[in-house]
Order: structure tokens, then sequence, then C-alpha cells
């Protein structure tokens, strides 16, 4: 990120939410991280590891990477006060998550960017905020023992205006709509997973082209 990138954020964004922002992008930073060390936040966390001194440690790497941004982290205090948000379960549980509208856990040495490309698409499953929290701990485990397919996300408990009403979604991407075979194979491990229920699947092509946004039009590509 630049700095003519930064200033046409900061123009954008209110400082609350840019400082949302940052913590955001300090999440995904750590996250990338520990990738590398064969590892994940979240496994941290639950197995009380020195989530500090980890945060100590790449507040340091972020500052120099992304210092217009590490500016908007501060808002949220120390390294130790972020770690704390952490161990709450701030970008982990989702029920517990205020700071980002979702969380993210891609499968491991896939980009972070390949649930965003065109040709990809996704499963959609709702559930109550009741059950969200157990519902995405199965989805993110899957994905990272590589079972489905690119990558997931789940919405959290940061109220969101284009909410319908109160049912969290899960994303369960996969690389190609058109590999039908993978994609049924990510729908059958799903079935495994207890998610029976029909549930639909939808192209990012046609998200992006706004076809979902049309009154009339088939709101799945796949209904299994």
């Amino acid at each position: 990120m630049t700095a003519d990138d930064f200033e046409i954020i900061e123009e954008e964004f209110p400082a609350d939410e840019l400082a949302d922002l940052a913590f955001g992008m300090f999440t995904i930073f750590i996250e990338k991280h520990q990738e590398s060390q064969g590892s994940f936040l979240f496994r941290e966390v639950e197995s009380g590891g020195d989530i500090d001194g980890l945060c100590q440690k790449l507040m340091q790497d972020f500052t120099t990477e992304y210092a217009p941004l590490a500016d908007s982290l501060k808002r949220f205090g120390t390294a130790q006060e972020i770690a704390d948000l952490y161990r709450f379960g701030e970008g982990i549980v989702p029920s517990k998550t205020v700071k980002s509208y979702w969380i993210q856990q891609d499968k491991p040495g896939t980009s972070s960017q390949a649930a965003g490309a065109e040709e990809a698409g996704k499963w959609l499953i709702f559930v109550g905020p009741e059950e969200v929290d157990a519902a995405w701990q199965k989805v993110r485990d899957a994905t990272i023992e590589g079972r489905l397919g690119i990558g997931a996300k789940v919405s959290t408990a940061k109220e969101n205006e284009d909410s319908h009403d109160d049912r969290k979604v899960i994303y369960v991407f996969t690389a190609d709509w058109a590999d039908e075979p993978d994609v049924m194979r990510v729908r059958a491990e799903l079935k495994e997973l207890g998610f029976v229920d029909r549930i639909g699947y939808k192209r990012n092509l046609d998200t992006y082209a706004g076809e979902y946004r049309e009154k009339g039009k088939r709101v799945a590509y796949y209904s299994v």
C-alpha cells in the first residue's frame, strides 16, 4: 500500500472505520505470518500461546510496512491490549467479532485473492446467531485440512445495514464454478460436516454483474 493509496482511503473512511480497517489488515498480517510458521492465530489463542509477544513483534513489522495504517491501529491501544482483543475472540469467533464484518480462512498455500476471482464461486450456508460459532469452527477446520475449497468466510456480530435478518452466512469458496465435480465434491463434504439442508451456490461473475440484486433473477447457480 502506497502513501497515495492511504490518502485515498483516509479521505473515504471516518476515523473509527479506518481504525477497524487497520485492525483487519493487522489480523491478516498476523495470519500470513502464522501460516508461514505452520500455525494459525486461532490456534495460538486457543492453546494459550504467547499472543502478547506475537503482537509486539508483528506490530513493529506492520508499522514498518504499513506506517499510516499503524497510526490508526493505535486507536486500539498497545500490543498487549490488541492481544487481549484476540483472546476475547475478536477476529476469531464470529459472535465476538465487532471490528470486522467478516472472518476469512484461506486454504493453506492459497492466495487470499483467489476467493475473489471471477471464475470462483461459493456455497452459502445460513445459520442462526446461536449456531454460527460452532458452524464456523467446522468449516474453518475442514478448510485448513483441505477437505473443502480454496477458502471460506463468515459474517460476524458487527452490525451490517445490508443484512436482511439476524441470520449469519458462511461462504465456502471453490476455485472454478464450471468444475462441477469439484463443486459437488465440496457440497458432499459439507453434508458430512452436518450441513444437510438444501443450500445454494453463487458464481462470483454473477455477483459482480449485479445479477442477484435484480428482482426475479434465479438466486443460485446450483442448489443441492
